[in-house]
């Protein structure tokens, strides 16, 4: 399949690619302006549009009398928001059932919906995979010379240079992983886009997701505390403490409510906790870091501006943390790995663990500045030593990932990666 001159290859592609060879039909979700339409119609060779603004009446109406009839089409055949008309899922399935063929189908949705009880699973039919917005590798701004999968493998000799400026960080943290905004050159129209996703998510996204009514004001709040807390592990009371001092009519019922919605329309994308066998006794705490799909979201919501990022440098940090977050999780989704944190009752913390199917497992810590380097050396060391590796085995690696340059092993082991150098 020849792609688009204009479109950047997302590391999704390899993922599709693989997908579609093994399953009937694959599912893209994601949060809206991800790329998720253009990645899917790479791999595509016809495409349905439910919500084009000339047929998406008749495309329902078809959808609940033969939706049979909308599945018709050179395959893969693409099912843009096939959520408008949740029939269309059972569908599909029972279509890769009698065709008895792979590659069939891809279904692309930005909001999760809701499954009636006579939805099929979709089990060993259709195959899930997770966009989120671009990281800096597919963005271009990251080298990539130094690999995830390389790390997992324990090459070394590796050594790389990051193109990456502080301005550039800051500014590649206002504009975000948006494809939209990476391909604009004039940087105040791409971060009044993101201004503008925010406000669509806001004052109609938020209403729309379930067809329940949401005050926007109630809905900036929450999402602004949410941001005021990024890379930090709070639970909705905390949220709701935040918010009554504005607001003292809310609920954390009401909280709760807003933060699943969030999640249907995959704005919040929490950090778990990994769950570790320490040698020691201490609890592990298990309140999820706070995050959002990205972190230009948290941006906007708090007001950020390059100015205030460097007058900022804690926020700076916290929003800088996010963005490797992100990173990580692509590049770890392509090895088909899953990233966490670590965090203890006595404050012990580890900002990403990143642990694969066949459990081997890297951990990270996230510092902005070389001066935090030794600190967070040290405190890796620690943690390997803490964790019971006869369960758990040796880490594959321990690593710093940092806003600054040079890319090196140093000599205890630990690796020092500028978020710059990075890639899957």
């Amino acid at each position: 399949m020849k792609m688009d001159k204009d479109y950047l290859p997302r590391i999704a592609d390899k993922k599709m690619k693989l997908a579609l060879q093994s399953a009937g039909a694959v599912l893209i979700v994601g949060p809206r302006w991800c790329g998720k339409t253009e990645t899917a119609k790479q791999h595509a060779k016809s495409v349905l549009f439910m919500q084009h603004p000339d047929f998406a009446e008749n495309y329902l109406k078809m959808a609940s009398l033969k939706p049979s009839e909308l599945l018709e089409g050179k395959t893969p055949r693409l099912i843009d928001e096939w959520q408008d008309a949740p029939a269309l899922w059972n569908a599909v399935r029972f279509t890769v059932d009698q065709r008895r063929a792979r590659g069939q189908f891809i279904l692309t949705g930005s909001v999760v919906p809701k499954m009636a009880k006579n939805m099929h699973s979709g089990t060993g039919r259709i195959s899930r995979l997770t966009m989120r917005t671009m990281s800096l590798y597919e963005s271009n701004e990251s080298t990539g010379q130094i690999s995830l999968a390389d790390l997992f493998d324990g090459k070394t000799g590796m050594i790389g240079t990051s193109k990456l400026t502080i301005d550039d960080i800051a500014y590649t943290l206002l504009r975000g992983g948006w494809p939209e905004t990476v391909k604009e050159k004039n940087s105040e129209v791409a971060t009044q886009t993101v201004f503008d996703y925010v406000e669509v998510l806001i004052n109609d996204d938020m209403s729309r997701v379930d067809d329940k009514k949401r005050k926007s004001d109630r809905v900036r709040s929450v999402l602004r505390s949410i941001a005021r807390h990024i890379s930090s592990p709070v639970n909705n009371s905390t949220i709701l403490e935040d918010v009554t001092a504005n607001d003292e009519t809310i609920s954390e019922k009401t909280i709760t409510d807003y933060a699943n919605a969030l999640k249907k329309l995959y704005v919040i994308d929490d950090l778990p906790v990994w769950s570790v066998s320490m040698r020691s006794k201490t609890a592990i705490r298990t309140t999820a870091k706070r995050h959002l799909t990205d972190p230009s979201i948290a941006c906007v919501l708090l007001g950020a501006s390059k100015e205030k990022l460097f007058n900022d440098f804690n926020t700076f940090g916290l929003l800088f943390e996010s963005m490797v977050v992100r990173d990580l999780r692509v590049y770890a989704d392509s090895l088909n790995g899953k990233v966490f944190y670590y965090r203890d009752k006595l404050c012990n913390e580890i900002d990403a663990v990143i642990e694969l199917p066949d459990s081997r497992w890297g951990a990270i810590e996230i510092k902005m500045g070389g001066n935090e380097e030794e600190k967070a050396a040290k405190n890796l060391i620690k943690f390997k030593k803490n964790v019971n590796t006869e369960k758990m085995g040796e880490p594959s690696f321990l690593a710093i990932v940092t806003a600054t340059q040079i890319a090196h092993q140093r000599d205890d082991g630990v690796w020092v990666v500028p978020l710059g150098c990075l890639k899957d």
